[in-house]
C-alpha cells in the first residue's frame, strides 16, 4: 500500500506542480489558446491564486514524504487540491466540458487517496 501511495502521491504533485507553474507564469490568454478555456471565465488575478495553489500544493504534497516528516502538509495540501479539483469540475460541468470534469475527478479522486493516506496518527 506504501508504494501505491508514493506513486499516487508523485504523480499528484508533479501534475499540480507542472500545471501550476504553466498558468502561474503565463498570460491569460495563453492559457486559454493553450486550450483552458475555463480561464474564460475569471480574471488575471484569479487564474494566478488558483495556479499559485496548485503550484504550492503540488510540492507541499511531495516534500513532506521525502524528507521524512510533516505529513501534516501532505493531508492539507491534498485536501487544497481536492478543494481545487471540485471548483473546478463545477466548472467544466458549468460549460458543458464533460471530459475535462472526468479528467478532473480522476484528480480528485488522486487527492482523496491521498488525504486519506497522509492523515497524521
Amino acid at each position: 500500500m506504501v508504494i501505491a501511495v508514493w506513486i499516487v502521491q508523485s504523480l499528484l504533485g508533479l501534475i499540480f506542480v507542472i500545471t501550476g507553474g504553466f498558468k502561474f507564469f503565463q498570460s491569460r490568454e495563453k492559457v486559454i489558446a493553450s486550450g483552458g478555456t475555463w480561464a474564460e471565465d475569471f480574471a488575471p488575478a484569479t487564474i494566478k491564486i488558483i495556479a499559485a495553489a496548485e503550484l504550492i500544493s503540488g510540492l507541499l504534497v511531495i516534500v513532506p514524504r521525502l524528507l521524512g516528516h510533516g505529513r501534516y502538509f501532505t493531508f492539507i495540501a491534498a485536501a487544497c487540491i481536492a478543494l481545487i479539483m471540485a471548483g473546478s469540475i463545477y466548472t467544466h460541468i458549468r460549460r458543458k466540458e464533460y471530459l475535462h470534469a472526468i479528467i478532473n475527478s480522476v484528480f480528485l479522486v488522486m487527492a482523496v487517496f491521498v488525504a486519506y493516506n497522509g492523515w497524521p496518527e
